[in-house]
């Protein structure tokens, strides 16, 4: 099998590293595992071992959390609608409390409370079992209507 060259594979997406919060290195990785290639190929390819592009692709996954994290908190700061949801809460009270939050700001949100319950339950991971909110989560409503949850 002829593996890609990381290096056009990145420059084709116009990976910057100075602009970026992944180490050269760490985008090689990734633009290799998202075209399927095994760690051990890639771990030829670059003249490594497949424990050393195992640690990169989970620094990489890591760091491209973080950067995800912050761009969710930025985004936030500035949001009209933003409310704590406490642990202990009932997961179907939670979209009128956004409904109601939402009417106060003023900012129309275009999901159904079945689809609002989806996207805060698929967000907020195991800080909800079953209908239980079990961690409190910060629900954000920008402008625009979209919806984030923070844990």
């Amino acid at each position: 099998m002829t593996l890609p060259d990381p290096d056009e594979l990145l420059d084709r997406v116009g990976f910057e590293e100075a602009t970026n919060v992944l180490t050269r290195r760490q985008a090689e990785v990734l633009a290799l595992r998202e075209r399927d290639i095994p760690q051990a190929d890639i771990a030829g390819l670059l003249g490594t071992s497949r424990a050393n592009v195992s640690s990169v692709e989970a620094s990489a996954r890591e760091n491209i959390a973080k950067a995800e994290e912050t761009v969710a908190f930025v985004e936030a700061l500035s949001a009209p609608v933003q409310l704590t949801i406490e642990s202990g809460t009932d997961l179907y009270d939670v979209p009128n409390r956004v409904y109601s939050a939402c009417d106060e700001a003023d900012v129309k949100v275009s999901r159904t409370a079945p689809e609002l319950m989806k996207l805060i339950s698929d967000a907020a991971g195991d800080a909800i079992r079953g209908r239980e909110v079990r961690h409190e989560l910060t629900v954000t409503v920008a402008g625009d209507g979209s919806v984030s949850v923070r844990t």
